[in-house]
C-alpha cells in the first residue's frame, strides 16, 4: 500500500502529546489506533489541514487526460445494484440493459457491508462477475467509493461516528413535491450520509476501504472512472473533533481572541472572549458573524474530505480514468462547490424534476448550469428520474410518453455528456422502494424500458455529433453562498429570501430563452460577461464589492437586488452610509428602510406590466445622487424610488431596491439584454417552447428546440439553414418548424 493520506505518519513513529501516545501507526501509515481521542484532537486536526493543502495542490499537478469536454460521444445508462436483486439475474439485466443499447451503469458506491461484511474481511468476487460481465457486453462502469452509509460493525465500535437521525417527513405542501424528514441529533444508526468527517476511526476506515477498492480494479478495462462518496453535505452538528478543528482554524485564521471580538461584536450581551478555550461551541449561538464562520468551516470541512478522497484514487487510477462526485440537483448555500470542483476531473449532477403536465426544463437547467459553469466545461448526469420519485408513494407521477425521451435532450442541451437514471431496477425494499427505476417491481421490460431504447439508439447513432457542446454565454448569474446564509439569519420574509431572488431571476432568463453561466462572488473575472444578475449580495469583502464596481465601471451592464452591500464578509453591518462600497456604482445612498406588509404599486410603469408593477416585503428608503429612476412607491408617505438605472463609466447599474413581480424582473431583465445587443427571435418563441444552443465538437452550431406541451408547436426557423439531426429533414431559414407534443428538433446548421 502507498502512504496514508492521514498525514506523514510512519512505522515507529508515535506521535505523543503531554507524554501520552495519541496515535499508533501501521506499516502502511495508516492510523491503527487512538489511545486517547480528546489529546489527539490538535494533532488530528493538523493532519486534516495538511492534507487538505496538500490534496489540492497535488491534484492541480497530476491533472489526468481525461478531459470532460473531448468525450467521444454521449453515455446513457442507469445506476446498478445486483446486490439488492431478490434473486441472482445478472445475467438476464445485462441482457436487457445490452439489448436497450446502456452504454454506461454506476455500480457499488452504496454497498460499504457488502464490500467489508466483517472488519477487515474484503469481499471483490462479486463485484468482479458484475464488472466482468458488464465488459463482455461492452457497457462502461463508474465504480463508486461506499464511504456515505458504514457498515454496522463500525457503527458497534464507534456509535459516535453517527451524528443523526431522521424525524418525522412534513407533510406535503404541494402534491407533486416530495418532503424528506428533517436530520434531528442525537446520531443512531440508520441515516445514510450519517458520519463526522473529523472522526479519525471513520477516517482510518474509510481510506481502508477506499484502497481496497480502488487499487483492485484499477486495471479492470470495464471501469472508466469513480465517484467518490454521494451527494455529500456537511451535517453542520458539533462533535468534539468539529468543535477542536474549528477552534484550531479560528486560531490559524485570526490569531488572537481580540480580533473575533472587534469583527464579531462580541462585546453585545457581554460575551467576550479572554481566551480561546473560553470559546463556546457552535451549539446555542445566535451572533451572524460565528454563526457565518461556522458555516464555511462546514463547507470547508466538506471540500477537504472529497479531496482527500480524490487523493486517494488518485494515486490509484489510470490515466485515462475519471474522478467525480455528484452534487444532488440545484445550487447549494451549504457546500462551496467551486471549490469543491478543483479537486475532480469532471461535474456530476442529480437533477429531479416535476413530471406530466408540470414538465418544464426550469429545473433541470438550473442544475446543468450550475454543473456546467463549476469548470466552464461539460458534466455529466449521474441520476435523474426514470419513473416516479420520492421516500414514500405520496407523490408517484410517472412521465407522459415522450417526456423521458425529451428530458435526456434536454439535459445535453444544457452541456451534459452522459446521462444515468436512478436507477436500473425498482427495490422491493427499504427507505427508496418507490424511487421507481427503469424496470418496475415485475423486473420486466415496460414503456420506460421502451422510451430508453428508443433514446438509446438514437444517441448510438447521432452522439457523437451532440457530444462536447460547447458554450459561450454572455450572462450569468453571480452567487454568494455568503450571502444566502447571512440572510438566513436575520431573514426579511418567510417565503422570500436569497435563493428565492435567485431563482426568480433565473427564471425570467429561462422564459426569455436566455442561457446563463453562474460565478462565485469571488471570480476576479468578470468582464467574460456583458450581463450580470446579483441576487442580494448582503455579506461580501470590499474587494468583492469593488470588483462588481469595476465591472460595471469598464462597460459591465448588472441588475442588482435590494440588500447588496449592507454587511461585510463578517456579517457584521457597515458603518458607513449604505450600500457602502457600491454607493458610487449605484448612484444613490439610503438610511432607512421598512418591510411591507402588503404589495405597494410602483409608478410609473414604463415595462408596461399593468398590475404585475408593484413591489413587496422590503423597501429601502432610497436617496439618488446620479442614479436616474425608474419607478417609485405609489404610497402616502414613501415615495421614493423602488428601481433606479445608474451609468457608472462605461457600465450601467439597475437596482431593484424591493421584491419586484416575476412579471416585472422579466422585462427589466429583457431591457437590459437588449441594451446589450443580446435579445435574439429566441425570446419571440411561444411559452411551451425552449431554445438552447452550442457548438459541437466538429464546429457545427447547433439548436436545440423543445416542445414541454401536449400540444404541436410551429415556429419561424430564424437561422442559417440546417438539418433535424433526429429526422434527417432539411431546414431553410425562415421555414415554418413543427414541434409534435413533448418532442423536439436539433437543428445542425450547415
Amino acid at each position: 500500500m502507498k502512504p496514508s493520506v492521514a498525514g506523514a505518519l510512519k512505522p515507529g513513529r508515535f506521535p505523543r502529546l503531554n507524554n501520552r501516545l495519541l496515535f499508533r501507526a501501521t506499516a502502511d501509515g495508516g492510523i491503527l489506533a487512538v489511545s486517547n481521542p480528546r489529546s489527539a484532537l490538535l494533532i488530528w486536526i493538523s493532519l486534516i489541514l495538511i492534507t487538505f493543502a496538500t490534496a489540492t495542490s497535488a491534484s492541480a499537478q497530476t491533472r489526468q487526460p481525461f478531459a470532460p469536454n473531448q468525450m467521444q460521444t454521449i453515455l446513457y445508462g442507469v445506476a446498478y445494484y445486483p446486490e439488492y436483486m431478490p434473486y441472482d439475474r445478472l445475467d438476464k439485466d445485462v441482457e436487457l440493459m445490452q439489448k436497450a443499447g446502456i452504454t454506461v451503469v454506476r455500480v457499488g458506491e452504496s454497498t460499504w457491508s457488502s464490500w467489508e461484511p466483517r472488519d477487515g474481511d474484503f469481499q471483490f468476487a462479486w463485484m468482479q462477475r458484475v464488472l466482468d460481465r458488464l465488459q463482455q457486453a461492452g457497457i462502461k462502469a463508474i465504480l463508486g467509493t461506499p464511504t456515505y452509509s458504514i457498515p454496522t460493525w463500525l457503527y458497534k465500535q464507534h456509535p459516535e461516528i453517527a451524528v443523526t437521525h431522521n424525524g418525522t417527513a412534513p407533510r406535503l405542501s404541494d402534491h407533486y413535491a416530495p418532503t424528506y424528514p428533517p436530520s434531528l441529533t442525537p446520531g443512531y444508526y440508520g441515516p445514510r450520509q450519517n458520519y463526522d468527517f473529523l472522526n479519525p476511526y471513520f477516517r482510518q476506515h474509510a481510506e481502508r476501504i477506499i484502497r481496497q477498492i480502488v487499487s483492485h480494479f484499477k486495471d479492470h478495462p470495464a471501469v472508466i472512472g469513480y465517484q467518490i462518496d454521494n451527494e455529500t453535505f456537511p451535517t453542520g452538528f458539533t462533535t468534539p473533533y468539529m468543535n477542536a478543528a474549528f477552534l484550531q482554524r479560528l486560531k490559524s485564521k485570526y490569531k488572537t481572541p481580540e480580533t473575533i471580538n472587534k469583527i464579531w461584536g462580541l462585546v453585545y450581551w457581554g460575551q467576550l472572549v479572554d481566551k480561546w478555550e473560553d470559546l463556546p461551541s457552535r451549539d446555542g449561538i445566535l451572533n451572524p458573524g460565528y454563526k457565518l464562520e461556522w458555516e464555511n468551516f462546514q463547507h470547508d470541512v466538506v471540500t477537504e474530505y472529497l479531496a482527500w478522497q480524490s487523493k486517494i484514487v488518485n494515486e490509484y487510477k489510470r490515466p485515462d480514468q475519471f474522478i467525480t462526485t455528484d452534487f444532488s440537483g440545484g445550487v447549494h448555500t451549504n457546500l462551496n462547490q467551486w471549490a469543491i470542483a478543483r479537486s475532480l476531473d469532471v461535474i456530476a449532477e442529480n437533477p429531479y424534476f416535476e413530471t406530466q403536465d408540470r414538465l418544464n426544463a426550469e429545473s433541470i437547467w438550473l442544475s446543468g448550469d450550475l454543473g456546467r459553469s463549476l469548470k466552464l466545461t461539460n458534466y455529466l448526469v449521474t441520476e435523474t428520474n426514470a419513473q416516479t420519485i420520492g421516500w414514500d408513494s405520496r407523490t408517484q407521477y410517472p412521465q407522459y410518453p415522450g417526456q423521458l425521451r425529451l428530458v435526456v435532450y434536454t439535459h445535453l442541451a444544457a452541456g451534459a455528456n452522459m446521462v444515468e437514471y436512478w436507477h436500473w431496477s425498482s427495490l422491493h425494499y427499504g427507505q427508496e422502494t418507490y424511487w421507481k427505476g427503469i424496470l418496475s417491481h415485475d423486473l420486466e421490460p415496460n414503456r420506460t424500458y421502451a422510451e430508453m431504447s428508443q433514446v438509446a439508439a438514437e444517441l448510438k447513432k447521432l452522439g457523437p455529433q451532440l457530444v462536447n457542446l460547447k458554450k459561450e454565454n454572455k450572462v450569468a448569474i453571480l452567487f454568494s453562498a455568503d450571502s444566502a446564509n447571512a440572510i438566513s439569519y436575520m431573514p426579511f420574509g418567510d417565503d422570500t429570501n436569497y435563493m428565492s431572488v435567485l431563482r426568480q431571476m433565473y427564471r425570467a432568463l429561462y422564459r426569455l430563452n436566455v442561457e446563463p453561466d453562474f460565478i462565485a462572488a469571488d471570480d476576479p473575472n468578470l468582464s467574460r460577461y456583458k450581463v450580470i444578475l446579483v441576487p442580494p449580495l448582503y455579506s461580501a469583502s470590499d474587494a468583492v464589492l469593488q470588483r462588481v464596481a469595476d465591472y460595471i465601471k469598464t462597460g459591465g451592464q448588472a441588475i442588482m437586488a435590494f440588500k447588496s452591500g449592507f454587511t461585510n464578509e463578517y456579517s457584521t453591518v457597515r458603518d458607513v452610509m449604505a450600500p457602502g462600497p457600491l454607493r458610487a456604482a449605484a448612484g444613490f445612498h439610503y438610511q432607512e428602510f421598512t418591510n411591507l406588509a402588503k404589495p405597494v404599486q410602483l409608478k410609473p410603469d414604463p415595462y408596461k406590466v399593468g398590475e404585475e408593477n408593484s413591489g413587496s416585503v422590503w423597501a429601502e428608503f432610497l436617496v439618488p445622487e446620479t442614479a436616474e429612476v425608474i419607478a417609485s412607491y405609489q404610497h402616502p408617505y414613501w415615495s421614493f424610488p423602488a428601481i433606479t438605472r445608474n451609468k457608472y463609466g462605461s457600465g450601467t447599474l439597475i437596482y431593484e431596491g424591493t421584491v419586484v413581480t416575476d412579471a416585472l424582473q422579466r422585462e427589466i431583465i429583457r431591457d437590459v439584454l437588449k441594451q446589450a445587443s443580446l435579445t435574439a427571435p429566441d425570446q419571440n418563441l411561444p411559452e411551451e417552447v425552449k431554445v438552447r444552443h452550442g457548438r459541437n465538437a466538429q464546429g457545427k452550431l447547433l439548436h436545440y428546440y423543445l416542445n414541454f406541451s401536449a400540444d404541436a408547436q410551429t415556429i419561424s426557423y430564424p437561422y442559417h439553414n440546417g438539418t433535424d439531426l433526429l429526422t434527417n429533414s432539411p431546414i431553410a431559414q425562415g421555414k415554418e418548424l413543427t414541434l409534435k407534443p413533448w418532442d423536439l428538433a436539433i437543428v445542425a446548421e450547415q
